[in-house]
């Protein structure tokens, strides 16, 4: 009897030795052959879903290289949406293995997923109506109408933190915000410069920024937490696109024809603990 349970323990040792070396650790990134990636699907610049179902923008481009990097060039990578209001599920879910999508760094948002990075650090200004006079900083929206996405935290930074009060007016994404804001439904979208940069130069002459920025948001690239290998991986491929010109060839690619003062040296990693 003795006999049979060693052997039985020597041969679930020898399959679970089998499967590690034929398909690697599925709770990393590492290795995989083909990469599920979350970006916006509605944010100019950063992340826009087109018609026939093809994303781009900086945050998709991002995307891309950190795979190649880190997966190597023949990884396949597939986009879905990730809406402000699912990314941390997505990430829990195992829906996705990373998330790509203007994802700021917080504290609140590291107990439940990690973060690599940040890929670069924005910093929130607000948009206006082109016609707007009197909104010139942060001060001037109380008691303004203000868009409020959800699952976004950047009107925190001005009900919130700033203490100034405003007129919340609640929306599913930024693209919905403005909307809202070219109807006289809100008085102001306030969020990351990028994000607000990318609509700016879709929309025409109807909206514009008042550049006056009032905060740092690092952009993270999530990941599921425990994937201290994947994570790591992830800084050294962020830092390589700094060091190779890469990620300045992508900023200038997206935001180089908007009035944005561009950030282009590598940003200070948050670490992988």
């Amino acid at each position: 009897m003795r006999a049979r349970v060693v052997i039985a323990g020597l041969a679930a040792l020898a399959l679970t030795a089998a499967a590690c070396g034929a398909g690697g650790d599925e709770s990393s990134i590492i290795g995989k052959e083909r990469l599920i990636i979350g970006v916006k699907p509605d944010q100019p610049g950063l992340g826009l879903k087109k018609k026939e179902g093809v994303y781009e923008g900086f945050d998709v481009d991002v995307a891309k290289e950190v795979a190649a990097r880190v997966a190597g060039k023949g990884v396949s990578v597939q986009f879905v949406d990730a809406p402000s209001s699912q990314r941390e599920r997505l990430l829990q879910a195992g829906q996705v293995d990373l998330v790509v999508a203007t994802y700021s760094i917080t504290p609140e948002r590291k107990t439940k997923v990690a973060f690599a990075g940040p890929y670069y650090v924005a910093h929130q200004d607000t948009l206006v109506r082109q016609s707007e006079t009197r909104i010139r900083n942060v001060r001037d929206l109380r008691g303004r109408n203000l868009c409020q996405v959800t699952g976004s935290n950047s009107w925190r930074r001005v009900q919130e933190e700033k203490k100034i009060p405003v007129n919340l007016v609640k929306a599913a994404s930024y693209s919905m915000c403005i909307d809202k804001l070219k109807s006289g439904d809100v008085d102001a979208v306030s969020t990351d410069d990028l994000i607000l940069a990318g609509f700016a130069a879709s929309e025409g002459n109807q909206v514009k920024i008042i550049n006056a920025p009032f905060t740092d948001e690092r952009y993270g690239i999530g990941i599921r937490q425990g994937d201290i290998d994947g994570c790591e991986a992830v800084n050294k491929a962020i830092t390589e696109m700094y060091q190779d010109g890469t990620a300045q060839k992508l900023l200038k690619k997206w935001f180089g024809a908007t009035t944005l003062t561009l950030t282009e040296t590598v940003p200070q990693f948050e670490g992988c603990d």
